[in-house]
């Protein structure tokens, strides 16, 4: 026989988030659970797991699916276990920068500004170290199909949009949006960066760190160089 979930009242909510985000990290850090698993982890009652689950499940931060079996598996239904949506991972990412803009804050109030444009720069050293990957072993390729595998591999999706001047480079996603907000330097010396990677005097038309649906990047079409009449 199946047991219901049941989602707790409102009493109970604000008491119990603790323990959900306890169920939510054991998830996030050790895969997909059953409720036997969380419950014995995290030393709770059938009920109580279940209770934490339900509401969990209502918020959209987990979905359930039937457990993944390996090999032969006996007799009866596969378990059912608990994984991270999209919407989950999203708070713990929000979470991480929360902790990061206040480290952030700590360095420049013990160092100054100067060290948040260095810390920028050494985080995009991986990029541009896979762009000059790419682009040796694509050496005909258009150097911005280069940097959006270089960006593709750190989560940006970016994509490229041509237009009539040029092209724009897409970027659905920014991983340290949050952090971009507070300290504009990081999108600042990005752009530099991808000037100096395609040559081109790009302009940075939309941020999603500034509230935009997507970064986006315009890289203007090179000029021809004009042809110098030879002396007769």
């Amino acid at each position: 026989m199946t047991t219901e979930l049941h989602a707790p009242n409102p009493t109970q909510a604000e008491a119990d988030v603790p323990t959900r985000q306890r169920v939510v990290q054991l998830i996030l850090n050790d895969g997909p659970q059953t409720a036997k698993q969380l419950a014995d982890k995290l030393e709770l009652t059938p009920a109580a797991i279940r209770r934490h689950l339900a509401a969990l499940l209502d918020e959209g931060t987990l979905a359930s699916r039937a457990e993944r079996v390996y090999g032969s598996r006996g007799r009866g239904r596969p378990s059912k276990v608990f994984v991270l949506t999209d919407e989950g991972r999203a708070e713990f990412r929000q979470a991480y920068d929360d902790l990061a803009i206040a480290a952030l804050r700590r360095l420049v109030a013990a160092t100054g500004p100067t060290a948040i444009r260095e810390l920028a720069k050494d985080r995009l050293d991986e990029v541009e170290a896979r762009f000059r990957q790419n682009r040796a072993d694509h050496p005909d390729a258009p150097p911005i199909d280069a940097l959006v595998e270089a960006l593709a591999v750190d989560g940006y999706a970016p994509s490229v949009r041509p237009v009539a001047s040029g092209d724009q480079l897409l970027q659905h996603h920014c991983p340290v949006a949050h952090v971009a907000a507070e300290f504009p330097v990081f999108c600042e010396v990005e752009t530099l960066l991808f000037s100096r990677l395609l040559d081109s005097h790009v302009q940075r038309l939309a941020t999603i760190a500034h509230g935009d649906g997507v970064c986006t990047t315009h890289v203007p079409r090179p000029l021809p160089t004009p042809r110098i009449p030879k002396r007769k």
